[in-house]
């Protein structure tokens, strides 16, 4: 019976290899958390809204201990967005003068400071970009896709933003604040060169100009 246990544990083992390997091959990978150095968080970023809202459940799961407060001034560090700049343009147009591909372009800047603005991260760009084929014949259906893209590219922001704040350097500039570079306490208003929200398809209703 022992054999025979030890047999089938062996050709489990066997057969969870290979999915083990595919899903690393497809980017998977279980990520320990590292919790962040300070207990109190203050941030610009519209925590109701949506990206704000995760933005909130990603670092609460990521570090238990820290939460975000509304009073900048009592937050240990202050996570400043400083600006949020998405745009859509055509990337390529077939023989009929119709767009056959678009390019979806998103930056995110922000830094990290603490209370007296001593730089714990310098200001930051984080830059995504993906390229969406385009069919006339669907435009309601490819404006929801377009959407949807650019909700998927503000999703992985936040686990950039997450491992930039938890990344050692950082946690080493937090303890050792003092000697870190001072700059003005910016304010909480946030810069956009251009408006947040979701780009519509040029020549349909509510385009942007």
């Amino acid at each position: 019976m022992a054999v025979s246990e030890q047999f089938q544990r062996t050709r489990r083992l066997c057969l969870a290899l290979p999915c083990l390997a595919v899903l690393s091959a497809c980017g998977f990978h279980l990520k320990a958390a590292t919790p962040l150095p300070f207990k109190t968080l203050f941030t610009n970023i519209n925590l109701d809204s949506e990206f704000g809202a995760r933005l909130r459940r990603a670092v609460e799961a990521n570090s238990p201990d820290t939460r975000f407060i509304e009073d900048r001034s009592q937050a240990e560090v202050y996570l400043h967005q400083i600006s949020d700049d998405q745009g859509l343009r055509q990337l390529s147009i077939n023989a009929q003068g119709q767009v056959d591909e678009y390019e979806l372009d998103l930056n995110f800047s922000f830094e990290l400071l603490d209370k007296a603005g001593h730089v714990l991260l310098a200001p930051t760009v984080l830059h995504s970009v993906r390229e969406l084929p385009y069919n006339v014949n669907i435009v309601q259906a490819k404006d929801s896709e377009i959407t949807r893209t650019f909700k998927d590219m503000r999703n992985s922001l936040i686990d950039q933003i997450l491992r930039r704040m938890s990344a050692p350097d950082v946690q080493e500039a937090y303890r050792n604040a003092d000697h870190r570079p001072v700059v003005p306490i910016p304010s909480t208003e946030i810069n956009r060169q251009r408006h947040p929200g979701t780009p519509r398809i040029p020549g349909t209703p509510g385009s942007l100009p």
